[in-house]
């Protein structure tokens, strides 16, 4: 365990209408009356984030899911970085699998992403993970370790950039790695984020995203350089999502 304060952060993906806002009340009700030793963040649609950053202010934050590595101008459906902080956004997720995967999204456009999420002050969740044929096929360091290396660079700020390690075979299967897996990924990429930022590359937030859930939680969140979780299905309900937190309690 690093001496990070660490992060838990859910990802609602493309699930929430006005009525799941119930759940984000009763996530900051249990945020404040038995405050975890951790911070955390909830990332819902672009539709609910002005609603749940008045919902959950000030015991979690907010963040988008992801940002145009654009200004505002004529670039319709797009978001702008800017705009999601106006919204009451401080974090995006950038470079999801599912973004990499369904929109083709490269590692140098990840980087763009991350920078003008920067600008516009916002703290960007950069994520970077593996298939399972490239695990089965023992590239997971070389490709995770590629990925690092590509999405993010030195001019980003360190003190407010986050990492994400999400096996891509984990997402939504139910299936996770090893501890000893996690831990070796993880120490893998603190190597890359050093070699990158310097000695401000140790003090960067790691996270494990993958069929995070409250019976798993406690046991993968300890494996070495792991600083939080990027938390899927398990977020969408308070009961889960504080239940993970509380590894940390």
């Amino acid at each position: 365990m690093t001496a990070i304060r660490p992060l838990v952060a859910g990802n609602w993906k493309m699930n929430g209408l006005h009525a799941s806002l119930a759940e984000l009340d009763a996530m900051r009700a249990r945020a404040l009356a038995a405050p975890p030793a951790c911070d955390l963040a909830i990332c819902p649609p672009a539709t609910l984030i002005s609603a749940a950053a008045a919902i959950l202010a000030p015991a979690i934050a907010v963040g988008g899911q992801d940002c145009s590595e654009l200004p505002p101008g004529a670039h319709t459906g797009d978001l702008a970085a800017q705009q999601l902080r106006d919204a009451g956004a401080t974090f995006v997720i950038l470079g999801h699998s599912e973004r990499r995967a369904d929109h083709r999204e490269t590692d140098a456009l990840v980087l763009a992403k991350a920078r003008a999420a920067s600008a516009a002050g916002l703290a960007p969740i950069v994520c970077v993970g593996e298939t399972r044929a490239e695990r089965e096929a023992g590239r997971a360091l070389a490709v995770v370790g590629a990925q690092v290396a590509a999405s993010l660079a030195a001019d980003l700020d360190a003190a407010t950039l986050v990492v994400a390690y999400e096996p891509v075979w984990a997402i939504g299967t139910g299936l996770t790695p090893t501890v000893a897996d996690v831990a070796q990924m993880h120490v893998h990429i603190r190597a890359g984020l050093v070699e990158i930022f310097g000695a401000k590359g140790a003090g960067v937030r790691i996270l494990y995203g993958g069929s995070v859930k409250p019976q798993n939680a406690r046991e993968l969140l300890g494996a070495a350089e792991v600083g939080g979780a990027l938390v899927g299905g398990a977020s969408l309900k308070a009961a889960d999502f504080m239940a993970i937190a509380a590894a940390y309690s």
